[in-house]
């Protein structure tokens, strides 16, 4: 048995364990679960708080990919509907605007008016309590 100074959980409202928000810090926020993200799937999230420009995750296993949501051709949003990043056969990023094809592990531009330019990656972790968590300031 640990004691609760190892205790990552706290009791919540109704007897209920949650995380503690302690467990992030005041430079980070919270996208989402991983298991809110489904495998091989793609999820766009609003921007943060003050922000202009949303981001965008893509799960690949335990691995989690995310990206401003900005072509680096003339900056509009990638998703022509909410969480449609990927092409059909979920192998690269695509932009709505001009076709533009992405790699997902590390945004560059591999045809397209941007061909080498690189989409903003962020950088994210998966905490133990599976929040995907990236920097608070990302996309501002």
């Amino acid at each position: 048995m640990s004691d609760a100074s190892d205790d990552r959980r706290a009791e919540g409202p109704g007897g209920l364990n949650r995380p503690r928000e302690a467990d992030i810090s005041a430079g980070e926020r919270v996208l989402c679960r991983l298991d809110e993200l489904p495998e091989g799937e793609s999820r766009g999230f609003p921007p943060a708080p003050g922000g202009f420009t949303g981001l965008f995750a893509i799960r690949r296993g335990a691995r989690v990919h995310v990206y401003v949501n900005s072509c680096p051709h003339i900056g509009l949003p990638l998703d022509p509907a909410p969480n449609r990043f990927l092409d059909a056969k979920k192998q690269v990023i695509v932009c709505s605007a001009h076709g533009a094809r992405f790699r997902i592990e590390d945004g560059e531009c591999i045809s397209g008016p941007c061909y080498g330019e690189s989409l903003e990656a962020v950088p994210a972790r998966v905490d133990a309590e599976g929040r995907v968590i990236v920097p608070a300031d990302a996309g501002v």
